[in-house]
């Protein structure tokens, strides 16, 4: 989505509703106090006045664009005029139109798009309780809107009601964090079973919402409702604009719209990325400028500093300037659109996107991959694989046992209690027997991990066909048609009986937030205890055998947050009528929250270290007393609207402590498919690999092994926990004495590292052949990214790959950033520069199109500018020949047309060319290291080319003054075609692998300037044109400017070819 504002000028308007919480009157806009931004969305740039403008200040800011404007002004007075007026303003006008046309293209796309949106329909509850059709740029804060499935959410909005009478709605929130799981929303319980037009309708009647000031927090919100009482309002109140209603019918009032919205607080525009071709070739740039502005003096100091020398020098300097071709940035610009093209319809990785089209070469010059673990490595695909009691450990291998258990256990419990031993023994008792045996810990185990959790279960649509005709014979009744059946819309609408016929039937399929609780849930599903229904205030699970159902009422919950690193909930055991309290998280928090216990470290370590994600599970009993006083100390705390996070935060840890342990579980993140051939291949081109983690060091040290990111043959270092300098600097000391050795570092030993040695400390981690940092947070991604370009070869670049919204900070600062679209969402994939499917794509796009999107730049913008110096030695020699005159060598349409339709074509075909097939180039990696150091572009191969520029622009000067040295008169012609040949034949010297579109660009560009021979008759001889004299003195002077580099060429592949070149002759023959 694009950014919101409002059409209004804000610096006319109160900027309160930025800074003040607000108190939104429910369907009353009329009782707005104060101004909010209108609901428009407006991602335009320009305007029919701001275009032109606004377009001709960022092209002028370009240094070539400002420098052909200045010397094209300098044609409008008559002194300094060197030739007819479109010489210089004609490839000027027609690069800017280029710009402006693209421009005003993009813009109008953009036009078009905001007025789709902004005229999206939403149904509005007027003054009158009636509903009402408006646009969604007519919405005010305080309305009541309807919102139908699956249509867009306009605005910030408090959900007061919805279809389905639990109150609940799933969401779509991919485009707003790139999460693919829909997500729950809860209605406010004051408003799910009122009559919501009595809001609008009845003025005796208000309803209020307070809310805090717009902020950029999509995962916090803090919020008051009032009427008929106070409730809290909290983020799973909220539907942000942006996201998609998946289920339902929801009724919402507008809090927050325009420029006040989350989404647009949040969209922010990423930093243009400039390549490093670009930067070197602005070097090069200025210091053609630097020769002509020298060469301007040197043949004016030749001529003498008398007379008006200075009309002269700015003569002579606009003769030269096209020493600096104006065509090299659009040439180099359409190069960057066809790199991006055949990136994108490449079979080998499909699925791939460009997002920014202004840095393809830069996947040629990579040095540092930093990697995201989980999605990027791994699948995110979790499988569960171990539970551990303390005192045995379950695989799946032998979960036959665990079902036994479960079976066992319910028989043993239910014969007992409800036959013999009710009237004798009382179930505490009877517990604390029974919590001794195995089965007994088992099925509390099991049982944890069921209700522990965030799960909702979500049926297939055609069960609720079938549902819906078993509701519609038994109780004449029937679903919405656009509710879901949910577990919550199933179960409300049956009777006992009905579940157990029902529920063997159905397809289901689990939403969550998190792909470990799926795995979690799936799991204790196929040992025998499955959740077959979730709504806000109660749970059931079935037992397989014997068939049983557990209800369960959900007293609070306590989401999982990155701060607290776990999640809770209390539940109502309607079986024994107890209130239990369970808990899971990682085990550094919760190590410190159960009982004292001698197995909870050790067994995680030992998970750790076979790659799998732990998670330890606890429980509590509390007495209704207990609970009670808990629950008033809660809701106090909710209804705060100051640190109200801290202060729920701090009541809930009250319970948080001398917590029964129950189990530890284990869940693989499968490798992702070929994960270490490719780790493989990008290593042996040169590419160091740092992997950054939030997963703890013992299995972020497993996958790095078992992915082969760090070789079987290299020693690894992993620092001990710091606190000091003194022990900082001799964890370093006793790493420098490790040669080759892969480090491993949490995020918190790195931090501290950095505060004291961070010069010394980064020296040597950019030599490791690896680097993994775990427990790594968003911003330390971003650091390290910004810490290895500050101390990097600065001849390398720094790219960052990942998958989840986690990654996205550390993508927008590497110097290239990748994006995958996995099971986290999209979120990596849109903010990222490339974006590809699959982590095994990355070899082909850099080893295969970095090479060749960089190997071309450099050698079309290296031809572009020979063609420019040559032009320019050779009015250099004119000029000097002719007693320093200052007139053109060239008119008119020559020059245009030399720039243009007589080269244009074969130059610019060198995009297509090839110097190693993509097979050989992934065959053998190590040809990447060569383009690391840059050689293709340098300052060697510029001077490089000058020389030969020089000596081809002298020898078709010089050429042509020898053999028709009493014929002075037919030097244009004569020079001027023996230029053009001198052009195509260089760019067929140049080319490695032809392509068909190659021949057609020469013979193209030869038949224009043949048929531009016969038209413009007033710039040749015909006549002399026919003669022998001119074919073949043509013929000797291109011969004269190209041979020596052709017999060079042939030395050099003949005695010391280059080792790409060794390696296709090798595949060649083979």
């Amino acid at each position: 989505m694009g950014k919101l504002s409002s059409f209004h000028f804000p610096l006319f308007h109160d900027k309160t509703h930025k800074t003040q919480p607000r108190n939104v009157i429910v369907g009353r806009r009329d009782l707005n106090s104060i101004w909010y931004p209108e609901n428009v969305i407006r991602n335009q740039k320009y305007n029919f006045i701001t275009f032109i403008p606004m377009v001709l200040f960022e092209q002028f800011r370009v240094f070539l664009n400002l420098y052909f404007l200045v010397m094209a002004c300098t044609q409008f007075y008559p002194v300094f005029r060197v030739g007819p007026l479109y010489t210089y303003w004609a490839p000027l006008i027609f690069v800017i139109c280029v710009s402006m046309m693209r421009e005003g293209y993009d813009d109008i796309k953009r036009a078009y798009r905001d007025r789709e949106i902004n005229s999206q329909k939403y149904i509005l509850l007027n003054e009158n309780g009636d509903r009402q059709s408006i646009q969604s740029s007519e919405l005010q804060v305080s309305d009541i809107i309807i919102i139908q499935k699956n249509q867009r959410v306009p605005a910030d909005v408090v959900l007061l009601q919805t279809s389905d009478k639990s109150g609940t709605c799933f969401i779509r929130t991919d485009q707003l964090d790139g999460e693919t799981d829909w997500k729950l929303r809860i209605a406010s319980s004051l408003t799910q079973s009122q009559d919501i037009s009595l809001l609008t309708s009845d003025k005796n009647l208000t309803g209020k919402i307070h809310a805090e000031p717009p902020c950029l927090s999509i995962h916090e919100f803090n919020g008051v409702i009032s009427w008929k009482g106070d409730e809290p309002l909290t983020v799973e109140n909220t539907l942000w604009s942006g996201t998609v209603l998946a289920s339902g019918e929801a009724i919402c009032c507008v809090i927050y719209t325009g420029s006040d919205t989350r989404m647009v607080m949040n969209t922010s525009k990423p930093r243009s990325k400039i390549g490093l071709v670009d930067k070197e070739i602005n070097t090069l740039t200025k210091l053609l400028f630097l020769a002509s502005a020298i060469l301007s003096f040197v043949i004016v100091g030749l001529k003498g500093f008398y007379g008006p020398w200075y009309r002269y020098l700015v003569r002579f300097f606009l003769l030269f300037s096209y020493m600096i071709p104006i065509s090299l940035r659009i040439n180099l610009d359409m190069g960057k659109i066809a790199y991006a093209w055949f990136i994108q319809k490449d079979e080998e990785i499909p699925g791939s996107v460009v997002r920014s089209s202004t840095i393809p070469e830069e996947l040629g010059r990579i040095g540092y991959l930093l990697s995201d673990k989980t999605g990027t490595l791994t699948q995110n695909l979790m499988i569960f694989k171990r539970l551990h009691l303390g005192t045995v450990s379950y695989t799946n291998e032998n979960q036959s046992e665990i079902s036994n258990a479960l079976t066992q256990q319910y028989r043993t419990i239910n014969t007992p209690v409800n036959e013999t031993q009710q009237t004798t023994l009382p179930s505490s008792k009877i517990r604390s027997v029974v919590k001794k045996t195995g089965p007994s810990k088992i099925c509390e185990a099991v049982k944890a991990l069921a209700i522990c959790h965030n799960v909702t279960p979500v049926f297939e649509e055609r069960s609720i066909r079938s549902l819906d005709s078993s509701l519609e014979l038994n109780n004449g009744r029937r679903s919405p048609p656009d509710t879901p059946l949910t577990s919550a819309t199933s179960l409300n609408t049956l009777n006992g009986s009905d579940i157990i016929e029902l529920l063997p039937t159905r397809t289901v399929t689990y939403q969550a937030s998190s792909p470990d609780e799926i795995a979690l849930v799936e799991w204790t599903e196929h040992a025998g205890l499955a959740l077959v229904h979730r709504d806000l205030q109660t749970l059931t699970l079935e037992l397989n055998s014997p068939r049983q159902l557990f209800h369960y009422k959900i007293l609070q919950m306590f989401p999982f947050t990155s701060e607290t690193k776990r999640m809770g909930i209390i539940v109502h055991d309607e079986q024994t009528d107890e209130i239990i309290f369970y808990l899971k998280g990682a085990d550094i928090v919760m190590q410190t929250i159960v009982q004292y216990n001698d197995w909870l470290q050790e067994e995680c370590s030992n998970m750790a270290r076979e790659g799998l994600r732990t998670l330890v599970i606890a429980k509590k009993q509390l007495t209704t007393e207990q609970y009670q006083a808990f629950e008033q100390r809660l809701i106090k705390a909710r209804l705060q609207t100051i640190d109200r996070n801290r202060r729920v935060n701090e009541v809930i840890e009250t319970l948080e402590n001398d917590m029964e342990l129950l189990c530890i579980t284990g869940v693989e993140d499968k490798l992702q498919e070929n994960v270490r051939q490719t780790l493989e291949t990008l290593r042996n081109a040169g590419i160091k690999v740092w992997m950054l983690t939030g997963d703890k060091l013992e299995t972020a040290t497993c996958i790095a092994k078992s992915s082969k990111l760090i070789g079987r043959d290299y020693d690894i270092y992993t620092f001990n926990q710091i606190a000091t300098r003194e022990t900082c600097l001799q964890e370093i000391n006793m790493f420098k004495r490790k040669n080759d050795a892969c480090l491993i570092i949490t995020g918190d030993t790195l931090q501290i590292c950095l505060s004291f040695y961070e010069k010394e400390l980064m020296d040597i981690a950019i030599n490791c052949p690896a680097v993994v940092v775990c427990r790594c947070s968003p911003t330390q991604k971003a650091n390290v990214v910004e810490l290895l370009k500050k101390y990097r070869n600065h001849r390398v670049r720094v790219c960052a790959i990942g998958d989840g919204g986690n990654d996205v900070s550390m993508i927008q600062s590497a110097h290239v950033g990748i994006g995958i679209v996995g099971k986290e969402g999209k979120q990596a994939s849109l903010a990222a520069d490339f974006s590809i499917n699959q982590f095994q794509y990355l070899s082909r796009l850099l080893l295969v199109h970095g090479r060749n999107s960089y190997k071309r730049s450099a050698s079309l913008s290296q031809f572009v500018m020979h063609r420019g110096l040559i032009i320019s030695v050779m009015q250099a020699i004119f000029s000097t020949i002719f007693y320093f005159s200052s007139i053109s060598l060239y008119q008119g349409f020559l020059l245009v047309g030399y720039g243009t339709i007589y080269t244009m074509f074969p130059v610019f075909s060198l995009v297509l060319d090839q110097d190693v097939r993509p097979e050989i180039a992934l065959l053998y990696p190590e040809l990447y290291k060569e383009l690391s150091k840059g050689r293709s572009l340098s300052l060697k191969t510029f001077f490089l080319w000058v020389l030969i520029s020089t000596y081809q622009g002298a020898a078709i000067m010089y050429g042509a003054f020898i053999i028709y040295d009493d014929d002075f008169i037919h030097v244009v012609s004569i020079t001027f075609t023996a230029l053009i040949l001198t052009e195509l034949f260089m760019v067929a010297l140049r080319i490695h692998t032809w392509h068909p579109l190659m021949i057609v660009g020469e013979i193209l560009s030869f038949a224009c300037y043949i048929l531009s021979l016969i038209i413009f008759k007033s710039y040749f001889d015909t006549e002399f044109l026919r003669s022998w004299d001119f074919i073949w003195g043509v013929t000797v002077i291109t011969l004269i400017s190209c041979l020596p580099l052709c017999i060079l060429k042939f030395l050099q592949i003949k005695f010391k070819p280059p080792i790409q070149q060794k390696l296709m002759q090798y595949a060649t023959l083979k």
